[in-house]
């Protein structure tokens, strides 16, 4: 008889610094990521580059029993409220009692803090472990940026990660989530171990476009035993509790081998800290250096306005960067994308080819001021997207009604609902062809490299202030354990 198994994914990535939460109506509405879909909607997953999306497809080639619950993610923001998080796992835990499932896959994030619950993840956890008792395995899928926790791994009896960063390799993730539970549903039996990195890594940092994170994660798919799954949480360096941080950890038959490799995989990453170190422009000079760039024939330049980065807890709505190219007004220079429903409202009202007087109010973050102008009405959409790009291949995306507004020389796309730019689609969708631009700022940290860098003639990193600090020695640390260091090389927690 087929194994039967609950497929449920709840994924929520939190800053606890920022100011905006996470509530239901997010996660209906996916923010950049798809929608809420339940039941036979979430086996559709399968046509989309999302771990439960691997999972499905993989374990439907098995001949599994599915049975879907739900799956939705919501953008990184503040922590997510109690309404949401009651909502949406009481639904997993309610369907696990029902079913009286042979196993449980989950497709969870690893970072999210909730009104009431430091681990989110291990909250949804123990839930369902109370529910289908200590007999049926529990796999889970984890986002690459996971802090994880004490009470996961009591609760699950494997769990993976991403390896790459952009994520490209999420279904992949699902796929491997799907043999660790086909292998435990045969008798398999994984002893596991995990160790805690004594540093925070800035998410700029990380890139697996980049070094050392490169060759790090190059290192799991080498290992000499392999018996062996390994697994480098890099952590999320904006969760002020006790567990926020990168991990190694790793499953595998053979317990003395799994402490083996657990052990190299953390000396590796120890004997890599200072690599890690962070290397940003401020505004002026990102902007500054992509206009020398483009003098020299290097276009176009990508510049990520790290610091307003949808995907790790800011809105979309700071303006420096936007302020700095309208100063310097450089033919084909474009921002993606300023989260304002109001001023997209106005744009359709004035209609393209009319003018409108916008004010962009800014984060609230101290020198984020903000910024009043009157722009031309470029183009207006509905904010419909189907990705191309390999971050999120065939995700289809709602902005709600966009407009490009037009300044000078400079462009910038307005979306009446808030999305990271991982995807060139966002701006051609807006009618802006990224590749005849010369500067083009997103609202991105790490995300757009997968589909923006291989157009770029250069890439490059600006802070402008923002709710999403790229330097986590900045924040006001009061929960860290002592001894952690805030970023690499410290200073150290106290």
């Amino acid at each position: 008889m087929a194994p039967k198994i609950v497929v449920a994914g709840f994924l929520h990535e939190t800053n606890t610094f920022a100011t905006t939460p996470a509530d239901y109506e997010n996660f209906v509405n996916g923010e950049g990521f798809p929608g809420m879909c339940r039941g036979a909607d979430v086996l559709r997953l399968a046509d989309v580059n999302v771990p439960a999306g691997g999972f499905v497809a993989a374990a439907g080639e098995w001949g599994a029993d599915l049975r879907p619950v739900v799956w939705c993610a919501a953008s990184p923001s503040a922590p997510v409220t109690d309404r949401a998080f009651e909502r949406i796992c009481g639904e997993i835990v309610a369907a696990c009692r029902a079913e009286r499932p042979d196993a449980v896959y989950l497709d969870l994030h690893g970072a999210m803090v909730t009104q009431s619950h430091d681990d989110g993840d291990g909250e949804v956890l123990r839930r369902v472990r109370e529910v289908v008792g200590p007999d049926v395995p529990i796999v889970v899928s984890l986002d690459l940026h996971a802090n994880m926790t004490r009470q996961m791994f009591d609760g699950a009896d494997a769990m993976v990660a991403y390896r790459t960063y952009p994520h490209l390799d999420m279904a992949d993730t699902g796929r491997r989530a799907a043999a660790l539970l086909r292998g435990l549903l045969g008798g398999a039996e994984l002893t596991s171990h995990y160790l805690r990195i004594p540093f925070l890594i800035p998410i700029n940092s990380g890139s697996t476009f980049l070094e050392p994170a490169r060759e790090i994660y190059a290192h799991l798919d080498t290992v000499a035993d392999e018996d062996v799954m390994l697994t480098f949480a890099a952590g999320f360096p904006a969760a002020d509790f006790p567990d926020c941080g990168p991990s190694v950890f790793g499953y595998g038959g053979d317990r003395d081998a799994v402490v083996r490799e657990v052990e190299r995989l953390r000396d590796l990453v120890v004997r890599r800290e200072a690599e890690f170190a962070l290397d940003v422009l401020s505004a002026e000079q990102a902007v500054d250096a992509a206009v020398e760039a483009v003098g020299a024939g290097v276009r176009p330049v990508v510049i990520a306005d790290t610091q307003d980065n949808p995907g790790a807890g800011g809105d979309a709505t700071t303006t420096g960067l936007l302020r700095v190219l309208l100063e310097r007004d450089r033919p084909r220079s474009v921002l993606a994308a300023m989260w304002d429903a109001g001023i997209a409202e106005a744009a359709a009202a004035a209609g393209v080819g009319g003018t409108v007087d916008a004010e962009f109010p800014g984060s609230g973050v101290v020198g984020d001021a903000p910024l009043r102008g009157t722009f031309e009405v470029a183009a207006l959409t509905d904010g419909k997207v189907v990705f191309d790009g390999p971050m999120l291949h065939g995700n289809v995306l709602a902005v709600g009604p966009s407009c490009v507004l037009r300044s000078g020389n400079v462009s910038v796309v307005v979306n009446a609902h808030k999305a990271q730019i991982m995807d060139r689609n966002q701006l051609r969708a807006a009618g802006v062809v990224p590749e005849e631009q010369d500067i083009v700022v997103v609202k991105s940290s790490v995300h757009f490299r997968g589909d923006f860098q291989p157009m770029a003639g250069r890439v490059l990193v600006g802070v402008a202030p923002g709710p999403m600090a790229a330097d986590p020695t900045t924040l006001p640390w009061t929960r860290l354990p002592q001894g952690t260091r805030t970023g690499p090389g410290g200073p150290a927690a106290s």
